[in-house]
C-alpha cells in the first residue's frame, strides 16, 4: 500500500492502456521507455534505508495502517541479514536488495519513488505529458521543443536527473511515435494512442497439448483468459480479430480440434464484448 501511493505506479498493463486511451496529444509528443539497469542489486542499501524512513516518518499520518519505527526495525533485519543458497554454498547478501524475499518489489519501487518526486525532478514536469513506471520499467511521453538543440538538452538533463539517484543508472530509448513496453505496442496516431499486444518474435506458444493429464477446463480457462487479453489490450476491432484468428490457428497447431476450439472462442468473445 505504502509503495502505491507514489504517482508514477501502476499495477497492469490493463491499467496503463486505461490511462493512456483518454489522453488527445499535441504534434509534438514523443513515447519513450527507460529502464534501470540490475535495479534490485544496485540499490545501496544504507542510503535506501536513510530515505525510506525519512519518507515514512514524514508521511505517518498518510500511513496510519503501520508503525514506521516497527517497520523500519523490520526492513533493516531483512536488508541487512538476507542469507541464500548458492549450490551447497550459502551467502551473506551485503549489498543491494534481499533478493527472493516478498518485500523487494515495494521496496524497490518506493525507493525510486521517492526520488521521482525529489526537486531534482520537478523541473521536468512541463516536459512530460505522462509518466508511469513498473519497479524497473519506465514508460513515458515527452513534448519536444520546436528547437532540436534545447530539446536535446532538456531531454539529456532529464536523464541525468533520473540517474542522479544513488547507486541507479537508467538506459533510455530513442523519442519515437512507436515503443514496445512489457506486453504492449503503443503508439502515436494522429493525437490518439493506440495499442496492440507486444510479442517476442522467438516466442514458440507452446500452450498446453491436448494429450496432457490436465483437467479440461484448463484449456476453457486458456482460451478465455487469452481472449480477454486481447480484447483489453488492443485498441483497434481489426487487430482484435486478427489477433484472436492467430491465437486460434496456434491451438490448432498444437493439436486441438476445430470443433472443440469453436464453441471455446465464442463463448470467450461473447464474454469479453460484456466485461
Amino acid at each position: 500500500p505504502i509503495a502505491q501511493t507514489c504517482k508514477s505506479y501502476f499495477k497492469s498493463s490493463y491499467v496503463l492502456k486505461s490511462l493512456l486511451m483518454d489522453m488527445e496529444l499535441p504534434p509534438n509528443a514523443r513515447l519513450f521507455t527507460c529502464d534501470a539497469i540490475s535495479m534490485y542489486t544496485n540499490i545501496p542499501t544504507p542510503t535506501a534505508l536513510r530515505v525510506v524512513e525519512t519518507h515514512l516518518f514524514k508521511n505517518r499520518d498518510k500511513f496510519k495502517h503501520v508503525s514506521p519505527a516497527a517497520l523500519m526495525t523490520a526492513l533493516k533485519l531483512l536488508m541487512r541479514n538476507n542469507i541464500f543458497q548458492f549450490g551447497d554454498t550459502f551467502w551473506h547478501q551485503t549489498t543491494g536488495t534481499a533478493m527472493g524475499t516478498p518485500p523487494a518489489p515495494p521496496w524497490a519501487t518506493l525507493n525510486f519513488g521517492i526520488h521521482e518526486e525529489s526537486p531534482a525532478m520537478e523541473h521536468f514536469t512541463q516536459f512530460l505529458a505522462f509518466y508511469k513506471r513498473f519497479i524497473d520499467d519506465g514508460v513515458g511521453i515527452w513534448l519536444c521543443l520546436k528547437d532540436d538543440t534545447a530539446n536535446k538538452e532538456k531531454w539529456m538533463a532529464f536523464q541525468a536527473a533520473m540517474n542522479s539517484c544513488p547507486g541507479l543508472t537508467w538506459e533510455f530509448s530513442e523519442l519515437s511515435t512507436s515503443i514496445d513496453f512489457m506486453d504492449l505496442t503503443i503508439s502515436i496516431d494522429n493525437g490518439r494512442i493506440k495499442t496492440t499486444m507486444f510479442e517476442k518474435a522467438l516466442n514458440l506458444y507452446l500452450y498446453i497439448p491436448p494429450h496432457s493429464t490436465h483437467p479440461p477446463g484448463v484449456l476453457n480457462g486458456l482460451v478465455m483468459g487469452n481472449v480477454m487479453r486481447i480484447h483489453t489490450l488492443c485498441s483497434d476491432q481489426p487487430d482484435r480479430h486478427a489477433k484472436m484468428q492467430q491465437f486460434f490457428l496456434r491451438l490448432l497447431a498444437r493439436g486441438y480440434k476445430h470443433d472443440i476450439l469453436v464453441p471455446l472462442f465464442s463463448h470467450a468473445i461473447r464474454n469479453a464484448e460484456h466485461m
